[in-house]
Formats: C-alpha cells, structure tokens, sequence
C-alpha cells in the first residue's frame, strides 16, 4: 500500500472532519486515532469509501440539547444544559452513559460517542453507540439537590429514549444514587417500569456484576495480553489512576489474581503505597470515596504512606499501567516516563485516557497496549447483559454474569489479535480494535441503504 496515499487520506479526512466541527478538540482526537488506523484497510477495500461509511460515522444521526432548570435547598434556582448524542443505531439501539460534569459539553460527548459506537460493536452484542450528560456537578450537591435535577433533566429526556430505542448508563458523576432518581422519574413519566436504564439498583432490575464490570473487564484485557507473552498479573506490580468506581474494582480484581496496586488518584494528587493496597485498605477507600465522598490524601493520611499532591502516578516503576480517570491523563512524557520505569503493559479502563503522541510512543515502543475502546468494554458489555436480563425478566447469578463478561473480554481481544496482528508477530490492539469494531458497523449500514 502507498503510504503517501495513506496520508494523503488521512489528512483530507481530518481537515473534512475539522470543517465541519470547528472547536471540538477531543471528537478530532478520537477521529483521527480511528482514521489513522483504518487508512490502509479503506484504500485496500474501496467500497466502505464509496458507501461514504466514514463520513456517516462521525456524523450523528441526532444531537439533542435542552434546557435544565432545578432548584437548590435555598431555593435558588440554576440552569444547566443537557445533552443526548445518537450516533448510530445499525447494530441496536443507541447504548452509552450520561455524564455529569463541568467539563461537559457537546464535542466531548460526539468523541465519547463515537468511541462507544465502535466499543459496543466489539462486544458482539446487538447495540448502538450514544453518549449524553450535561455541565451538572454533582459533587458537594445534597441528595436532595441531585435529586431535583435528575428529575429536571430525565423530564426532558425521557421523549428521546426507551429500551428498543436508547438506553442511557452511568459515566463520571452518574453513579447508583443519580440512576435511581433518573429512573424513579422515568417509570413517573411514562407510567411503565422497563429496561431504559442500567446501572440500576439489584432490588429494581440491576445485574450483579454491572458496578464492577468496567473495572475487572480491564484487568481481564490485561490479563489476556499477558497471556499472548507467556505471562500473567500475578507478581506484577500496577499503577492504577482513579479512586472511583473503575479504580476501585480493577484494584479488587488486580489483587485477587495476585498483582499488587501501588498507586489511586483523585483530582487532589496520587497516593503511592509501596507495600500495595490489600484488601483492608481498598474496604477503606471504598468507603471513604462511595460513602463520605471524601479525598484520597485521607488514605495517606491514615496508613503513612506518601501523597504527590496534584500529582499523576505515571513516574513511579512499574510493570503495568491502569488508567482508569479521564480522557487525555497521559501525556508523550507519562508514556516515556512509563516505559523507562519498566512498564511494559498499559490497558486503558477510562476513555481515551492517552493523548495521540502518548499512543503513537507505546506504539513505536512495541508494548502491550490495549485501548479504551477495547480494553474497558467490559462495562457496557454487562450493561447489554442487564437489557437482557430486563427483556427475559430474569436475574442472573454474580457467577454467571461474571463469567460472561471474562468470555466477553476474550473474544474481544481475540478480534483485535485477528485485526491488529502486523507482519513482526507485534499485535496492534488500536488497529485490530477499530478495524474489528467498524467492519461489523459498516457492513450493517451498507446493507441498510442510506439511513
């Protein structure tokens, strides 16, 4: 294949892209790590081009904004905006989390978006890739305040989804407390209790497993790229980034197959802990992040160990990396800092946690380096098992649902091993994870005709 030609493409793709949405840096980033992945396969099959697949992709089928006015315990009333994006339906209805953060708006919920249409592909399960939010923060919000503005913003909402149409879950700052308010007001408005939620409450429709999924999906992915070196978590020592729910849980998952975390994170800075958070100690953080809503510098504070304020962990000697916070949290000098400090596996439990020259430097250093897309999948994956277990009115057991989600996660790289595999035996897991995710995709809207 002409490498020129590939350029050529990917810049003319970009600057189409950029034209059309001016000012949204992260739906550019997330396009591009796409595009310069698929390049090649597209000009090897000429079809997908003249179906004009990528330029319907990363244009949603629908964007909705709408107003959210709630009011505080003082009485004061507050406007927030909300978001739901469509991206596309061609292999299940829309499937992805709501988002509750300053931060949000509406070029990070397209990039989120997109990533989720091929992330869910990937799964195998019959689902379409959206993603919603809006700028609330919940933090330092009474339940009662939080409660006001789930009902504000799902009485919106609740016109545009439904569980054969989309089916929202939780993401940053939409944990079990706001899915309970979301969906009280739903089964309000609609006057009818189904599936249009997960993430829900065990006792109301929920699914064992669902908390924990993203989290112990990523250490499974991890644990699989081990595997193609003949190796294992077991004995390896792990920086994971985050204290909340997908931290929390790939650290319980780390330290049940024998690996030791050594590091948690929050806005504040980084907790290092050289002799590992056991079991006692993540109990400890799980209470002081889910319950008291607290800072991880108190972690450090009761067990003396060390805080790097405002600090990330990405300095510290390690074997395998977890980020598992936000978008863009790795830097190029993380990603060096990494691999000089002995990392040789990263498995991404946030979404698009590396920048693109943090990716294309793992890349050129040949480690293991699973993608978010791939490799945090597991949670949307429990999700579509949640949909389910709603349709068929059942309820599966912790064990079952766990053990469908590890089948999940081993197809799932498998497809990126089957995809991603260059001629040097190396397996690009970003290759064979968007060539594995957009061929299922494409090949549905092709035959759909022009929807």
């Amino acid at each position: 294949m002409n490498t020129k030609n590939s350029k050529v493409f990917i810049e003319d793709f970009m600057n189409y892209v950029k034209s059309k949405d001016p000012g949204q840096p992260e739906f550019h980033q997330a396009v591009k790590e796409v595009v310069e992945t698929l390049a090649d396969f597209l000009l090897a099959n000429p079809r997908y081009i003249h179906a004009q697949i990528l330029e319907r992709m990363v244009e949603p089928e629908r964007v909705i904004q709408f107003r959210i006015p709630w009011t505080d315990d003082r009485g004061n009333i507050h406007i927030n905006r909300g978001y739901r994006v469509e991206m596309n339906s061609s292999i299940g209805p829309y499937k992805g989390g709501l988002r509750f953060h300053p931060t949000v708006n509406q070029g990070i919920l397209k990039f989120l978006a997109f990533e989720q249409v091929l992330k869910n592909s990937l799964t195998s399960l019959p689902m379409g890739g959206g993603k919603g939010g809006s700028d609330f923060d919940p933090k330092n919000k009474t339940d009662n305040e939080v409660m006001h503005f789930c009902q504000s913003f799902m009485s919106e909402l609740f016109r545009h989804i439904g569980q054969n149409t989309d089916i929202p879950a939780g993401d940053i700052g939409v944990g079990g407390r706001e899915i309970g308010f979301l969906f009280g007001q739903y089964k309000r408005l609609r006057n009818e209790f189904t599936g249009v939620l997960t993430g829900k409450g065990i006792e109301w429709g929920g699914s064992l497993i669902r908390p924990e999924a993203t989290g112990y999906g990523t250490v499974y992915f991890a644990e699989e790229m081990l595997k193609t070196k003949g190796d294992s978590i077991k004995g390896k020592t792990v920086l994971i980034s985050g204290s909340g729910n997908v931290a929390q849980f790939a650290t319980e998952k780390v330290i049940e197959l024998g690996g030791k975390v050594v590091t948690l994170s929050d806005s504040s800075g980084t907790i290092y802990d050289p002799d590992g958070i056991d079991s006692e100690k993540l109990a400890f953080i799980m209470e002081l992040k889910n319950i008291h809503r607290g800072r991880i510098k108190e972690y450090a504070d009761k067990y003396g160990v060390q805080h790097l304020h405002k600090q990330r962990p990405w300095n510290i000697k390690c074997d395998v990396a977890l980020p598992c916070a936000t978008e863009n949290e790795i830097d190029k000098n993380d990603a060096i800092s990494l691999i000089k400090n002995g990392c040789f596996v990263v498995a991404e439990g946030a979404n698009m946690p590396s920048n693109l020259e943090a990716v294309h430097h793992f890349l050129n250093s040949k480690i293991l380096y699973g993608p978010g897309k791939a490799a945090n999948a597991g949670g949307v994956a429990v999700s579509g098992l949640e949909m389910t277990q709603n349709s068929m009115r059942l309820a599966w057991s912790r064990n079952e649902v766990d053990k469908k989600l590890h089948s999940i996660m081993v197809d799932i790289h498998q497809m990126c091993v089957e995809f991603g595999k260059d001629a040097d035996g190396y397996v690009n897991y970003v290759k064979g994870a968007n060539i594995g995710g957009f061929v299922k995709v494409a090949n549905s809207m092709i035959a759909q005709g022009l929807v």
